[in-house]
């Protein structure tokens, strides 16, 4: 999913940020008919400004022995921002058979570029309306966010984009919504999904599985993983079902699967209760494909692992239920909301067991990356397009964590992290939100810290650097 950063670092699983994208704005209809997107800075052609996603059902069917096809049925329920006489939705590949809207046939429906679905309903939709478009489509997945298996099986997992690599959606992190999946497979096979699990079926030798996740999800986050999983389940302290599925190839270790729920428990007690309705694990096994999929990416409820579960990995991926699946981005600008965090959740977690993190993380890292330019280049807030998961919002936006703890104080600290986690879940916010936020709870002018992290370009001056007991420690 994500290449590695550039920096030389410790193992970690890094992986993909919730960011998510723009504030929907209402436009006129003429705006909706011919705006290419909803105008995201880094992906201006992803989503249609023109409604809002309120639910999806996804009904597909997928046989390992046919890798080249998947038949897709999915109806999405949305309200209309403005009069629409024709949208768009975004799908990569595949034929589409028909395409239904409030039960009609659409007038016409064609494609352009590279993912957009354009309908022209029978009647145009009235604003502020809910409505249901329903595309039935067949094909071959695109390989961006669908991965085949060394074992025979297949996933889903990618971002920015995977979504629109096997349902048709507004593909953009600002239009989140709830989801179900209905996935039909050969008999022996299992499909796992986002959420918790609804009943089973099987007739004429497939098997059925139902899925649902009742929080609103970006799309990217979406996921069903296809293969003869052994599942394991359990629950946390606080009673949340685990549901963990491995492939055939992929290592059960029975230690690790019990510091998973270590692990949320933990990160309950430093970001509030846990947001979602059920946790757990997909650890897939090898790709037929050298590098492809991501290491690791924090499907909602439920993050894809490669191979195996452990310790850092876990913690990144489980922290993201809270920073960027809970409360994303509103922008692919913001990919700090989402990394920044998960980072320093690792550190938190090594602080936890044992560590000191002024002596064995903080002033080391600094130290090594002290003449480094290119570590403290990137921007945390707006990095630029194609460095919207730079690996400086992983690192960089880690230590800028940690002296912001230094800064305000461990109390004020962590009031700021559970204040954000429950003002903005299931919703999107700005880094800039968060900005303003740690400045109201902790009561500090803050804005020369700010712009010295998350707008520098160099390394922060001294006193940003190195403030509180850091300030002790570096003399």
């Amino acid at each position: 999913m994500r290449r590695l950063p550039n920096h030389r670092r410790r193992t970690i699983a890094l992986a993909a940020a919730v960011v998510s994208g723009i504030v929907l704005t209402v436009l006129p209809a003429s705006a909706a008919v011919t705006a290419p997107g909803l105008g995201d800075p880094y992906f201006p052609d992803d989503g249609n400004p023109g409604y809002d996603v309120s639910h999806y059902d996804v009904r597909i069917a997928y046989d390992p022995a046919h890798t080249d096809r998947l038949d897709g049925d999915t109806t999405v329920t949305a309200r209309a921002l403005t009069r629409l006489e024709r949208f768009s939705l975004d799908l990569k590949g595949f034929t589409v058979a028909s395409v239904k809207v409030n039960g009609a046939p659409a007038k016409v429906f064609s494609r352009a570029g590279a993912h957009k679905l354009f309908i022209t309903p029978a009647h145009p939709v009235t604003k502020g309306s809910t409505f249901e478009v329903r595309v039935t489509y067949a094909g071959r997945p695109d390989p961006e966010g669908w991965h085949t298996l060394e074992t025979g099986g297949a996933n889903v997992a990618g971002e920015p984009h995977s979504a629109t690599s096997w349902y048709p959606s507004n593909d953009h992190p600002s239009d989140k919504a709830t989801f179900a999946l209905t996935a039909t497979v050969p008999d022996g096979w299992t499909a796992v999904g986002n959420g918790r699990p609804g009943p089973e079926s099987v007739k004429d030798g497939r098997r059925t599985f139902r899925w649902f996740e009742d929080r609103p999800m970006a799309t990217y986050l979406s996921t069903v993983a296809i293969d003869r999983f052994t599942v394991h389940r359990g629950r946390t302290a606080a009673g949340t079902p685990v549901i963990t599925a491995y492939s055939p190839d992929a290592v059960i270790d029975a230690e690790a699967e019990a510091q998973q729920t270590e692990i949320l428990d933990f990160l309950a007690s430093k970001f509030g209760p846990y947001p979602f309705s059920s946790a757990g694990a997909i650890v897939v096994g090898a790709s037929k494909e050298p590098n492809d999929g991501p290491l690791a990416l924090e499907t909602q409820s439920r993050p894809t692992y490669g191979s195996m579960l452990f310790d850092a990995s876990m913690v990144h991926e489980n922290t993201h239920q809270w920073f960027g699946d809970s409360v994303s981005f509103k922008d692919w600008r913001d990919g700090c909301v989402a990394e920044c965090f998960a980072q320093y959740a690792g550190q938190l977690w090594e602080e936890h067991k044992g560590a000191d993190l002024d002596r064995d993380y903080y002033r080391s890292e600094v130290a090594e990356y002290a003449d480094d330019p290119s570590f403290w280049s990137v921007r945390l807030y707006d990095p630029g397009p194609g460095k919207e998961l730079d690996g400086a919002l992983y690192f960089k936006g880690s230590l800028m964590l940690h002296a912001l703890r230094r800064t305000v104080g461990d109390e004020a600290f962590f009031r700021t992290l559970r204040t954000w986690t429950r003002d903005h879940a299931y919703g999107n916010a700005s880094f800039r939100q968060f900005e303003a936020l740690a400045a109201k709870v902790s009561g500090k002018d803050l804005k020369g810290f700010f712009a010295a992290w998350v707008d520098g370009t160099v390394i922060p001056p001294h006193k940003y650097l190195y403030p509180g007991t850091l300030g002790a420690s570096a003399r």
